[in-house]
């Protein structure tokens, strides 16, 4: 199965005055959420639905508790996720001070056999 994508005409954001160039963009084919995780995940084993989606509650629950302490959640073969800042810039290290602290995000990022996912996949243009 191939990703569908189709084509979007986008301005450079450091030249307006410049022409459109045109690139891919991948057309989403739904979504799934946890409770269709769960009920996929007790199709495939002896666990039932309900165990499944308490399972996955909790863990949401638990990622965001430790990402809040400032650890990294290694998920295994999944990957790894990580709280991230941007902040100004100062001359000296005493000015810095979480006043300094303009933006905070969650990084994911995915282990090897997430990676190597990337390298098979095939595409076909939207009709």
């Amino acid at each position: 199965m191939s990703i569908i994508y189709k084509t979007l005409p986008r301005k450079n954001p450091q030249d307006l005055a410049a022409p459109e160039k045109f690139y891919a963009a991948v057309v989403a084919n739904g979504s799934v959420d946890f409770e269709m995780l769960a009920e996929i995940i007790s199709e495939q084993c002896t666990v039932t639905e309900t165990d499944c989606l308490a399972v996955l509650n909790v863990l949401e629950q638990n990622i965001v508790r430790e990402l809040k302490q400032g650890r990294i959640v290694r998920l295994g073969k999944l990957g790894n996720f990580q709280v991230s800042l941007s902040s100004e810039g100062f001359v000296t290290a005493d000015e810095v001070s979480a006043n300094a602290i303009t933006k905070a995000r969650i990084l994911f990022r995915p282990a090897k056999k997430m990676r190597n996912l990337l390298k098979n996949l095939s595409f076909s243009k939207a009709s």
